[in-house]
């Protein structure tokens, strides 16, 4: 009963919702001379400079290694700039807070929903690359869908927590970039998995963007199933925290406006 009544509200504010993306898509990059290109540029500077770092200076020996980077890397830059633009959305909209009323959690719904329109079309260029490099697909390409449908939940999960929580403590959007950071070289993106010492392991059971790359890399790298076990449990999760998140978010709702 409760679902229905949020998913009607938000479909009675669907113009606004879609009008929101829109803007944060056109938006984000209004002004700049290559506009909308950067979605492009952006992931193929990181690879270029990763791609020369890790295998000619660090000398990590991986078959493929712009391939077995890159389809970790684009949904890892889809996740941060999510959080980055998530954490701060609901400060960035204070002024239209107090003016109009309208459903607070459009807003971080917004962020990540665009977020994931960039990522789907920066996967354009991950589809080239793979193409182009012979690795090809294979039938687990299936599974894909389903991968980014969990990143999504997942990462509006935390845009709903770190949003809210913004409101009431500004230093939050600081303490993200610094975890950020170290969640990079705490997920197998430029190095395997198996490279981490046994006694490290465990710490990629518990972060759900290991397990997420992890997934990516087994079907479109590796061309095989990847962990089914671990990533039905990471989707139970990812909806139980998409709750909790909305719950939280809709308990300081009631505040925002007082503190903004």
């Amino acid at each position: 009963m409760i679902c229905m009544k949020i998913f009607k509200e938000l479909y009675n504010y669907r113009e606004l919702l879609k009008t929101n993306i829109k803007k944060e898509i056109r938006g984000k990059y209004k002004g700049s001379w290559l506009g909308v290109l950067w979605t492009f540029l952006n992931p193929l500077l990181m690879l270029a400079v990763y791609a020369f770092v890790f295998p000619y200076i660090l000398r990590v020996n991986v078959e493929n290694y712009t391939i077995f980077m890159i389809v970790a890397l684009i949904p890892w830059n889809f996740f941060t700039v999510a959080i980055q633009s998530g954490t701060g959305c609901v400060v960035a909209n204070g002024n239209i807070l107090k003016k109009v009323y309208f459903p607070r959690e459009i807003i971080p719904i917004s962020i990540t929903t665009s977020q994931l329109v960039n990522f789907l079309i920066t996967c354009l260029i991950m589809f080239a690359f793979i193409i182009f490099s012979g690795v090809g697909f294979s039938i687990h390409l299936l599974l894909f869908p389903l991968i980014v449908l969990i990143q999504y939940i997942i990462t509006l999960a935390f845009t709903f927590v770190l949003s809210a929580i913004t409101v009431f403590v500004h230093d939050v959007d600081h303490f993200v970039s610094v975890f950020l950071t170290l969640g990079f070289y705490a997920t197998p993106i430029v190095y395997q998995a198996s490279m981490l010492p046994q006694k490290f392991q465990w710490a990629l059971k518990v972060n759900p963007m290991a397990q997420l790359v992890e997934a990516y890399r087994a079907i479109l790298y590796y061309h095989t199933l990847p962990d089914m076990f671990m990533l039905g449990l990471w989707g139970i999760i990812s909806l139980i925290l998409l709750v909790l998140g909305y719950v939280l978010f809709k308990h300081l709702e009631k505040s925002f406006v007082e503190e903004l």
